[in-house]
């Protein structure tokens, strides 16, 4: 028998009874094209494992195909164990690996150690690994003090972050909805395990203070006379100036050079004047422990310490300072108070049903 005349000439053969197989086994003519793709497949393999057996006859193939295929289309284990041979033809199986193999190790298994050198503070810590201060206090509570003592390790982790232990009877995805954080992040930073029990939260800042403690009030007023695009949102993003990923505090949005800058909420203003790379900033203290910002101003029309309410006219958009971005635009950010200072949120949620001033 010459078995390469028969894998292409006698196929057909072959085909008929894996698609008889197949309409048997799977239910209806619905799975023809399942069956015809499985029969050449399988047809190939066969030929190949009895290639050498020349004083077979075709017919005596015809019988071992249609029980090979019963069994596969059955699902049996018996036809992929007999298939199971190495050949030049077969690609190496890449599917059914499961979702794991997708995914990065979770990041509270690649916390790296760092020990604290002399002249080094929490600041130069952080710079050196591209992270803020709160990322190692929250990772490391020895650091809560505020100091990093000589000679101690602590941990470092891959981005900025939270780890929070998941409580009971809640979920990871429940986590996800309360740090307004996306799902599909979160479970791939924690290495897609289906129920974590403690979670890295990548973007979020540690703060003693707890997350029912905080005002979520929505903002009274936007800070612009009507809403805008954002350029360059909160959290870790590509800077378009440096082209190197960084963590963005606040959110940039579009808006004309001169156009008014408006003040979100009642507060009284705290700090005016240029601020290096934020150029012209106006800050302003809110009751409830809230903090506005609003960066690379053109012009100042409000004093340190002036009381001002919702509405009330800031300044104007400018390109003062260091923008991230070349659009002329209103970076703005809101913060929280706690015994760490000032610490940024993303100010996008606080946005999305404000009335804008008119």
């Amino acid at each position: 028998m010459n078995t390469a005349s028969l894998k292409y000439s006698d196929r057909s053969c072959f085909i008929r009874f894996g698609l008889s197989a197949a309409v048997r086994q799977r239910g209806g003519w619905g799975n023809l094209k399942y069956g015809i793709k499985k029969a050449n497949g399988y047809c190939d393999r066969i030929l190949e494992m009895l290639g050498k057996k020349q004083k077979f006859s075709f017919f005596f193939l015809l019988p071992v195909s249609f029980c090979l295929f019963s069994a596969v289309f059955s699902k049996s284990s018996v036809a992929e164990d007999i298939l199971a041979v190495p050949t030049l033809l077969s690609p190496p199986a890449t599917e059914g690996k499961g979702d794991k193999q997708m995914c990065p190790p979770p990041v509270l298994e690649r916390l790296i150690r760092h020990k604290v050198a002399a002249g080094e503070t929490l600041e130069s810590i952080a710079s050196q690994y591209n992270l803020i201060p709160t990322t190692l206090i929250g990772i490391n509570p020895s650091l809560r003090q505020g100091k990093a003592p000589v000679g101690a390790e602590i941990l470092i982790p891959p981005y900025n972050g939270i780890r929070v232990e998941v409580p009971a009877r809640k979920t990871w995805q429940d986590v996800a909805k309360t740090y307004r954080i996306r799902a599909d992040v979160l479970y791939e930073a924690n290495g897609c395990q289906k129920n974590p029990r403690v979670v890295f939260i990548p973007g979020v800042n540690w703060s003693p203070a707890s997350l029912a403690g905080r005002n979520n009030r929505k903002l009274a007023h936007y800070p612009l006379p009507a809403t805008t695009a954002i350029a360059l949102g909160y959290g870790w993003q590509l800077n378009p100036r440096s082209n190197q990923v960084a963590f963005h505090s606040g959110i940039d949005l579009l808006a004309e050079v001169g156009t008014p800058v408006l003040a979100v909420d009642k507060g009284t203003v705290a700090f005016i004047g240029d601020r290096g790379d934020s150029g012209n900033l106006v800050v302003i203290n809110h009751p409830g422990g809230r903090q506005t910002r609003y960066a690379h101003l053109a012009t100042i029309d409000v004093s340190r310490g002036k009381q001002v309410s919702q509405g009330d006219v800031l300044g104007t958009v400018g390109t003062t300072g260091l923008p991230d971005i070349d659009k002329p635009h209103l970076h703005f950010e809101l913060r929280y108070n706690s015994n760490l200072g000032w610490v940024a949120q993303d100010p996008q949620p606080y946005l999305q049903q404000v009335t804008v001033n008119r």
